[in-house]
């Protein structure tokens, strides 16, 4: 499917955050062996020097999969081809949203980071993940996976 336009650029949502992105914003959470891919972000960026996981601005006609795929591609060298898509979760901010796209591998892959967004990639196991310094947005993410998934196990 073509791209459409490029979705590079800030907006303001309906919270009134400045987010990056005119069409919204995908990214991919790579889970391999009880890991997840964390890209270090270049200190220049939005919130720089924290953690995330690759991703980036969605193109007018892309798919959250898309450009989820399309990102990790151009910033971790990944093969679009090579994870098992499962679900996407969307974090709406009313006119603007950022769209996880959940993907696994068999096993983390060597990959280094392709394109200058990031300083570091980091297969960081799933239980070290909330220790790092992670970007805000997926900070408020994975806190809310970690409470759901308390839920479903119930009480320790």
């Amino acid at each position: 499917m073509p791209r459409g336009a490029n979705g590079d650029g800030w907006v303001v949502c309906g919270q009134g955050h400045r987010h990056w992105g005119r069409y919204g914003a995908a990214g991919l959470l790579l889970v391999a062996d009880d890991r997840v891919l964390l890209a270090h972000r270049i200190y220049w960026s939005h919130h720089g020097n924290t953690w995330g996981i690759p991703g980036g601005a969605r193109d007018e006609r892309e798919t959250a999969v898309e450009a989820a795929l399309r990102e990790a591609a151009e910033e971790t060298g990944l093969d679009p081809a090579a994870p098992v898509v499962g679900t996407v979760s969307t974090d709406d901010h009313g006119g603007w949203s950022y769209a996880t796209v959940h993907a696994s591998l068999e096993a983390p892959l060597p990959l280094e980071p392709a394109d200058g967004e990031a300083s570091e990639l980091r297969w960081v196991p799933v239980a070290e993940v909330g220790d790092l310094d992670l970007h805000p947005g997926f900070a408020a993410f994975w806190a809310q996976r970690l409470a759901w998934s308390h839920e479903r196990s119930g009480p320790q």
